[in-house]
């Protein structure tokens, strides 16, 4: 069904389709395509195993295939381009293919596919699978949206809930924890203002002093938030020292 909806975009050649993990690494090696659709759950090796197996010369763009809404996270830990929920829809598909034309443009059309992997899937691989994902999945209706990280304005946790707001001004609720998202996002991009908040430090466009030596800030988006004692020292150090 997939291939056939590729076949369908009319700029796509499907050069080769593989029934398994392992099939798929063979097959890369061999074709070196531009782009992989991997089911991240497949006899033999996974979609991240067969990432993880292929030398870095010859990784493709990789888009995610499952039915499994949970493996979202560890494929954006990948620098997957996307991340598509079963089954797919051709307006959804078209979407992605969007980021695939615009990701291969900002390429040297010489350079060769095999060539053509990111920086952060290079980190990646280097690190273990620990790069810093440049999106993440949240829910949105009965979907997923894939929210850039450069769109986040900042990060609440109410409880357990963890509330996003983003430069459109929209707001999107997950379940991971705010101390957990932290821990995956580049801590040079963000910074905890408390256990309660994060921000993204491009966003702060005002740092106010408040009573007991703490430290309040302003968001591009018109939000105020507060930093603990603790953290005020942090944002001293990385905002206000020139």
């Amino acid at each position: 069904m997939l291939a056939a909806l590729l076949r369908a975009c009319g700029d796509v050649d499907v050069v080769g389709e593989a029934g398994s993990g392992t099939e798929a690494v063979t097959l890369i090696r061999s074709v070196k395509p531009d782009l992989a659709f991997l089911d991240l759950v497949m006899p033999e090796l996974d979609g991240v195993g067969v990432v993880l197996a292929l030398e870095r010369r010859l990784l493709p763009l990789v888009v995610f295939v499952t039915a499994y809404e949970e493996y979202a996270v560890r494929a954006f830990e990948l620098n997957a381009v996307d991340y598509l929920l079963k089954p797919v829809s051709p307006e959804r598909l078209e979407q992605t293919m969007a980021r695939i034309r615009e990701r291969l443009a900002e390429h040297d059309p010489d350079v060769a596919p095999a060539e053509r992997v990111s920086a952060a899937a290079v980190q990646c691989e280097n690190r273990g699978g620990s790069a810093y994902p440049e999106r993440i999945p949240v829910r949105h209706g009965q979907g997923v949206l894939i929210l850039p990280v450069r769109e986040i304005v900042s990060a609440v946790a109410h409880g357990e809930l963890v509330e996003i707001k983003t430069t459109r001004n929209a707001r999107h609720t997950i379940d991971c924890g705010l101390k957990r998202l932290a821990s995956r996002l580049d801590g040079n991009r963000f910074i905890l203002l408390s256990r309660s908040a994060l921000v993204n430090v491009d966003m702060i466009t005002v740092v106010s002093p408040m009573p007991g030596g703490s430290y309040g800030v302003t968001l591009k988006n018109g939000e105020r938030l507060r930093a603990s004692r603790i953290q005020s020292r942090v944002l001293r150090e990385r905002l206000l020292h020139f």
